[in-house]
């Protein structure tokens, strides 16, 4: 297998190196998820070990996943295939929060990743969140986050972040409290209000660069929904073109330091890598979504 060059980026505050292409860990892990009727239910162990071991071959560099991605098996087989080469990987996973829980239900989440990834620590560790309300906000300010710096004094987690569905003030709370490290953000050619360019741009991963923070996407590939709709009204339009605009225009938001996408087999590692290396094969946001492309062309008197 042929390696490529990805871009390399500066993952805000924490200063890690990333590629600007992740891995996903959901694919490998969930059963069913993303598969069409008629498709193994699961991917096989030897196929998701290639996999992870064909993405870092080709320069892929963090590794994102979560004990809740098959309850422990995407953590299990990264951590297998990944375990020579610690030192020069960067891996990342969650833990799911909800009140009225003890902070040592949290830390034993935690410890069973730890063991699963073959690692005495991760270098990032996320809240595992969906749409952050005030209330949730005020909630993890009080419980979790705390409990999330004891881990990163602790030595368990360098770096400590969460994950977003959707924008919220809740959200926007956490980020200004400048105690989150990185934020991993639902983001893609469909769900585009994160980071809005017909605002200039305008929303919550701009927030988030403006106060120093890393920026990871998720639903890269909008998680099967952009297929789903291209699909219907155009049945010819092959799976690979759909995720290739899907990557595409996520790769070409500089305001995001890494997009994490799931991959399922080596071949897909192999096309999305070369397609993270391609730097001239990018879209210009501004002009994307400009109103007004016919005055904007004219030359000015």
């Amino acid at each position: 297998m042929r390696t490529t060059r990805i871009p390399i980026r500066t993952l805000g505050v924490t200063g890690l190196n990333v590629s600007a292409l992740g891995f996903g860990g959901a694919v490998i892990g969930i059963e069913g998820y993303l598969k069409q009727p008629g498709e193994e239910a699961v991917i096989a162990l030897d196929v998701a070990r290639d996999t992870v071991a064909a993405a870092r071959a080709q320069g892929v560099n963090f590794f994102d996943t979560a004990p809740g991605y098959g309850g422990g098996r995407s953590e299990a087989i990264i951590g297998e295939t990944l375990e020579p080469y610690r030192d020069s990987v960067h891996l990342a996973t969650k833990v799911g929060v909800h009140p009225g829980e003890h902070p040592e239900t949290w830390t034993a989440s935690v410890m069973r990743s730890l063991e699963r990834l073959r690692t005495d620590h991760v270098d990032l560790l996320q809240l595992h969140g969906n749409t952050w309300t005030d209330d949730l906000a005020d909630w993890v300010l009080a419980e979790p986050l705390p409990w999330l710096e004891t881990m990163r004094r602790q030595g368990l987690a360098r770096w400590i972040g969460l994950t977003a569905e959707a924008p919220s003030g809740g959200l926007e709370r956490l980020l200004r409290s400048g105690r989150f490290h990185v934020l991993q953000m639902a983001y893609s050619v469909i769900y585009q209000c994160a980071c809005d360019y017909q605002r200039a741009p305008f929303g919550v991963i701009p927030l988030a660069k403006e106060l120093g923070m890393g920026v990871l996407t998720m639903r890269t590939t909008t998680s099967g929904v952009l297929h789903n709709l291209l699909r219907a009204e155009f049945p010819d339009l092959g799976e690979d073109r759909i995720s290739r605009l899907a990557i595409k225009f996520v790769l070409s938001t500089p305001e995001v330091d890494c997009a994490l996408v799931g991959m399922g087999n080596p071949g897909e590692v192999e096309a999305n890598c070369d397609l993270a290396a391609d730097l001239a094969n990018r879209f210009d946001l501004v002009a994307l979504h400009d109103f007004f492309p016919a005055r904007t062309a004219r030359t000015p008197v």
